[in-house]
């Protein structure tokens, strides 16, 4: 299965700063999660789309993600997009309206909790990730914390930290 990974930064690709305290994206951490996994038949490619927070995005930088989305589901079974969790159901809805046809998985994911802390939740909602691009049907979904939720619809429960049908 050739599954195409585009990061667009958010909270699992957030990086300490031990200078100023300060949490920033600074580039992806993909390469780190996917060599961490075992991936049997998995035909794995990273496409760096941008690495903003999520809260940072606007309708333009939504554009480049659907324009990188539609560049690459033709060459891949699955798409999977690493996404800041604060606007991810945002950019769900917008790619749900802009891809009405589409006949592939393509998974939205992210974390609560940057990769480099010890309790993140980076490597889970990855590996949930992975293994839905080989079991969901066509459609855009968020994949999160063992839950699997199809647009329209999905939002972000702030007081659970998670996603949830709306």
């Amino acid at each position: 299965m050739q599954i195409a990974i585009l990061t667009t930064g958010g909270t699992i690709e957030k990086t300490y700063n031990e200078s100023d305290g300060t949490l920033a994206n600074v580039g992806p951490v993909l390469q780190h999660i996917v060599r961490s996994l075992r991936h049997y038949e998995l035909d794995i490619r990273h496409i760096p789309v941008m690495s903003k927070d999520s809260l940072d995005m606007t309708d333009a930088d939504r554009e480049t993600i659907l324009q990188a989305v539609r560049a690459t589901l033709a060459q891949n079974d699955a798409l999977i997009v690493i996404h800041g969790t604060d606007t991810l159901a945002v950019t769900g809805e917008f790619l749900h309206k802009h891809l009405p046809n589409i006949t592939k998985p393509i998974i939205l994911t992210g974390a609560m909790r940057p990769y480099e802390f010890r309790d993140t939740d980076a490597i889970q909602n990855v590996t949930e990730s992975l293994f839905a691009c080989g079991v969901l049907e066509s459609g855009v979904w968020v994949v999160m914390h063992s839950r699997a939720f199809r647009f329209p619809g999905a939002v972000k429960d702030r007081t659970r930290m998670t996603f949830v049908k709306g």
